[in-house]
């Protein structure tokens, strides 16, 4: 097993103590730092920030923030508004953006591609069937790079769309709640199709390896909680979550190993813990701070469950002492109690400059032994 695996799998067995895994969420300054001439083209950011080799696979092909379709919606202009355009996206929502500027913003989705039975039917549904060849090819590309990170004892990753995300990316986060009242019958369906495409692709990659990690992109979570109640996630999620985890556990080439489930989301995600742990989550990210979330005071509560994220991006755009106040109060806690991986809890902001990162990278990597 090579050595970023261990390491890796110290922080999902909750270890005391074990060595902080060294990687980030994402970044979204790297274009300024350019800018800046403190990095440039050739600049290994692996190297300059110390993160590890990747001790995960993911295989992909589930989706994340989008559907995964087969094949896109084309991506085209459907209207001139002046100084604005109305594109329709590779998911086949209808997004205003400014003319000629697709990155840097938050655009404005006009309407979403799921509005009724007809829509879902014809226009939906068979871009989720998952026997495509086009699907299996895919697959076929990556399954020696697959069967090589299994070898070498890397956690093998299935990253999916979870459930709200998905109907989210197909109804739209403003007609949903009222769907669910209204078309009860067709958001079941929409959750059946999405059961039947991953748990087929699921079972298509188990015939090489055995998985380790769940991993859901759920941002199902605002700034005071849940999106959708408790109810709503029992009917209409947790049935075809539970389904798909009972499947792979039965396929699994080793049927004593053990299935880490994994929720992302983001907003003040604390009470839909004890929700999702009933269906046995063992992980989740990414602790977002300025909507309540609090690694140090949840992983006291939550012993049980390993946890990625939880410094507030905003504080790294601060002074030293700021910066240094808060990784005092959660870096030993965390190293202490073990499964933790401390990240930024989204990408780094440009408001973050190049001096206060590599600070911050500087006193992570304190626990690097």
């Amino acid at each position: 097993m090579i050595e970023s695996a261990k390491k890796l799998r110290q922080i999902y067995e909750r270890k005391p103590y074990a060595p902080f895994f060294q990687r980030e969420f994402g970044f979204f300054t790297l274009e300024k730092w350019k800018r800046e001439g403190k990095i440039d083209e050739k600049t290994n950011i692996n190297e300059l920030f110390g993160f590890d080799p990747p001790g995960n696979y993911d295989i992909g092909q589930l989706g994340w923030t989008l559907a995964p379709f087969e094949p896109c919606f084309e991506n085209k202009v459907i209207e001139d508004r002046d100084d604005y355009e109305l594109v329709q996206d590779e998911s086949g929502r209808h997004v205003l953006f400014f003319k000629g500027r697709r990155n840097g913003f938050m655009p404005e989705y006009v309407s979403h591609p799921v509005k009724d039975w007809k829509t879902w039917i014809e226009n939906v549904k068979w871009r989720l069937n998952p026997e495509t060849e086009t699907r299996k090819k895919q697959f076929e590309q990556i399954i020696q790079k697959l069967c090589e990170a299994e070898k070498n004892g890397m956690i093998i990753t299935e990253r999916v769309i979870g459930g709200y995300m998905y109907l989210r990316c197909l109804i739209g986060p403003q007609e949903l709640p009222l769907f669910f009242y209204d078309h009860p019958d067709i958001v079941h369906d929409c959750m059946r199709t999405w059961f039947e495409l991953a748990d087929k692709i699921i079972e298509m990659h188990q015939k090489y390896v055995a998985i380790d990690e769940l991993y859901f992109g759920e941002d199902i979570c605002y700034n005071h909680g849940p999106l959708i109640s408790p109810k709503m996630i029992k009917e209409f999620l947790f049935p075809y979550y539970q389904q798909l985890i009972t499947n792979i556990k039965r396929r699994q080439s080793w049927s004593g190993k053990h299935l880490y489930f994994h929720i992302d989301t983001d907003g003040y995600a604390i009470p839909v813990i004890p929700l999702y742990k009933e269906l046995g989550m063992d992980v989740m990210s990414p602790f977002e701070v300025a909507s309540g979330c609090d690694v140090v005071r949840d992983g006291e509560k939550f012993p049980d469950i390993a946890m990625f994220g939880g410094i507030d991006k905003r504080v790294l755009a601060r002074s030293i002492e700021e910066i240094d106040r808060h990784l005092d109060r959660i870096l030993p806690a965390m190293y202490k109690r073990g499964g933790y991986i401390p990240t930024c809890d989204h990408g780094v902001p440009e408001e973050v400059s190049f001096e206060n990162y590599m600070h911050y990278r500087k006193r992570i990597l304190e626990f690097n032994s």
